[in-house]
């Protein structure tokens, strides 16, 4: 299962971690893994090219962890990007299940 928790303050984001292998599949067949690295990735190279947002992000391709944190308080693009992100990951949630995804918030 791949466990992604969302780091935010009531109006801000912190950061967020991904953890796991979703587990839908066999390694290369894994829709669930693939639609999850996609979005997460994708946000994160957004947020570089068109947010101009700092954040620091460590990446570890053997266990699947992804863990990103934004030292500052986020601007609207990067706002609107992780809401993007979110969405996408909550329909993921929903359609194949919290057996292969589940999404958490904590308030820091």
């Amino acid at each position: 299962m791949t466990t992604i928790l969302i780091r935010k303050t009531r109006d801000d984001y912190r950061g967020f971690t991904c953890t796991g292998h979703a587990g839908y599949a066999d390694s290369g067949s894994d829709i669930v893994c693939a639609a999850v690295s996609v979005l997460v990735i994708n946000t994160m190279n957004a947020i570089e090219a068109y947010a101009s947002q700092r954040m620091e992000a460590v990446m570890g391709e053997e266990d699947g962890v992804i863990d990103v944190s934004f030292p500052d308080p986020v601007n609207d693009r990067t706002k609107l990007l992780l809401d993007t992100m979110v969405l996408g990951l909550t329909d993921i949630e929903k359609q194949y299940g919290k057996k292969y995804l589940r999404l958490k918030f904590e308030e820091v």
